[in-house]
């Protein structure tokens, strides 16, 4: 879960960018990896990625491009 964080919201406020970067805040655009599984547990399962989500569009979903 920390390295997650660190690329994430760390790495946000780290470059001193808006500080609810790397955050998901209701409200704001998001950009999302859904994944099978739970990283904070096994971090292998990012390699199980099932969607991703980037300014509001889903552009993947299950291994397939969709944009």
């Amino acid at each position: 879960m920390q390295a997650s964080q660190a690329a994430t919201g760390d790495a946000a406020r780290a470059l001193g960018v808006d500080d609810t970067l790397g955050t998901l805040v209701p409200g704001r655009a998001a950009d999302l990896v859904a994944v099978d599984g739970d990283p904070s547990v096994r971090i292998g399962d990012l390699q199980s990625v099932k969607v991703v989500i980037k300014g509001g569009r889903t552009v993947a979903e299950n291994g397939l491009v969709l944009v």
